[in-house]
């Protein structure tokens, strides 16, 4: 490297804070909710946490393994356990992963920023209840301010990431997650004090028996699993690298997992009390966030003070999100090309500002091209979310499982003798990249 020796997180409340920020992002309040909405809702939710324990974390174990032991970015490891193999590919995979969701990501950071900046300044709530449609509609059709609200969103990301892993990413989460739980907590408590709020958390939290007859709540529950935690693009690998030895991976990963989830949970307990106090319907989709919710706080007592606060928790649980996914692609530019960690992030940020530049005017002047039928920011998702994570995943999975073997894959995940040791290398030899098969099947319509 070109700037030091390799760097590593300054404590393991650090490495685990932002480890979190990674996983916790808007899939957890946005894409999670909406999910939940449309799938059910406690029957979801149950099925989501099942996928997190077969899928997810096996899949975060065997990368934080792989990562601590190869100390490199997401491919150098590879070929530091299978020198000469084509395995490196599962680590070109999670840095391309990294970096196309970082473009297309920063999409929706900056629609919450716009947001945020709306709420607080007075704009959004200039609006007629039956306006918010237009107002979302017109915003995300322009030309220009779609593309200046996602390069500020990444900007920030950019400047976060050049402070390095302790004196930027970590400094970063250790302030930004505290605040993101204190904030969630609180707007889970405020909704508590709504009229008809029981009727939110019923429905998060009772499963109705029919739902589980429906075989696509399964798929969405996998593909959710996949998206929140980040599995399968390479971050743990990438933080992982970070890791001092002493570090015990299972107790972190099991920290990581818990957080993640928690997280998602209290923020459909925070949205789904609101929905159903005002009568709208939980399956409103993806326009739950910038459609149907300020709706609701232009109607409850206090909400444009509610409103601003939900919104910035969205830009601050993106940009840890976005910190991790522009890390992988830095790392690995860093190693590869040793040159000096600035220059890396300027380089991968602004390349993948560019290339998120379609996505972000996709709903306005690039409205009219289709790919496979979707529009260029509807056609990244589903690449991403639909192919890419799972394949992501089902390399790693394989891998560590078959290829780096159970001895010293288990020996590094410190996981080696124990009974617990051996459920996990058969999940991850078995049980998740079949799952994850079932994304992939999915997206291509055969299930």
């Amino acid at each position: 490297m070109a700037d030091g020796s390799r760097e590593q997180w300054r404590s393991r409340q650090g490495f685990i804070l932002a480890a979190i920020g990674s996983a916790v992002g808007i899939g957890n309040i946005w894409r999670f909710s909406y999910v939940a909405g449309e799938n059910g809702g406690g029957a979801f939710l149950l099925i989501y946490l099942v996928c997190v324990l077969l899928v997810g974390a096996p899949i975060i174990i065997a990368e934080l393994a792989l990562g601590r032991h190869g100390q490199g970015d997401a491919v150098s490891v590879f070929h530091k356990v299978a020198p000469g193999s084509r395995w490196s590919v599962a680590g070109w995979i999670g840095v391309v992963i990294g970096f196309l969701i970082l473009s297309y990501y920063s999409v929706v950071a900056g629609w919450a920023l716009k947001y945020f900046h709306g709420a607080v300044t007075g704009a959004l709530w200039r609006q007629t209840e039956s306006g918010f449609a237009i107002f979302f509609e017109n915003f995300i059709a322009g030309s220009t301010e779609p593309v200046a609200w996602q390069f500020a969103t990444i900007a920030v990301a950019m400047l976060v990431v050049s402070g390095g892993v302790r004196r930027g990413i970590e400094i970063a989460n250790r302030v930004l997650m505290p605040l993101l739980a204190l904030i969630v907590i609180s707007l889970a408590i405020f909704g508590l004090t709504l009229p008809g709020a029981e009727k939110g958390w019923s429905f998060l939290l009772m499963p109705q028996k029919d739902a589980f007859l429906r075989p696509e709540i399964y798929v969405a529950a996998l593909g959710q699993a996949f998206f929140s935690l980040g599995v399968g693009m390479a971050v743990f690998i990438t933080y992982g690298g970070y890791l001092p030895r002493h570090v015990r991976l299972v107790p972190s990963a099991a920290a990581i997992i818990a957080g993640d989830t928690l997280f998602a949970i209290i923020a459909g307990l925070a949205i789904f009390p609101a929905v159903f106090a005002f009568g709208i319907s939980p399956t409103a989709g993806p326009e739950l966030a910038f459609i149907t919710l300020p709706k609701i706080f232009l109607a409850m007592p206090g909400g444009k003070i509610v409103g601003a606060v939900f919104f910035f928790l969205l830009v601050a649980a993106a940009l840890t999100s976005m910190i991790s996914m522009l890390e992988v692609p830095v790392a690995f530019v860093i190693g590869r090309f040793a040159v000096r960690r600035r220059a890396a992030v300027v380089v991968v940020g602004m390349t993948g500002f560019a290339l998120g530049i379609p996505s972000a005017l996709s709903f306005g002047v690039l409205g009219d091209v289709r790919i496979n039928g979707r529009g260029i920011f509807d056609a990244m998702d589903q690449a991403v979310s639909g192919y890419m994570l799972p394949t992501g995943g089902i390399l790693i999975s394989l891998f560590v499982g078959w290829r780096w073997g159970a001895i010293p894959a288990q020996t590094e995940a410190g996981l080696m003798g124990a009974r617990l040791g051996i459920i996990w290398i058969w999940l991850i030899r078995i049980v998740s990249p079949g799952l994850a098969t079932l994304i992939i099947l999915s997206a291509t319509g055969v299930l």
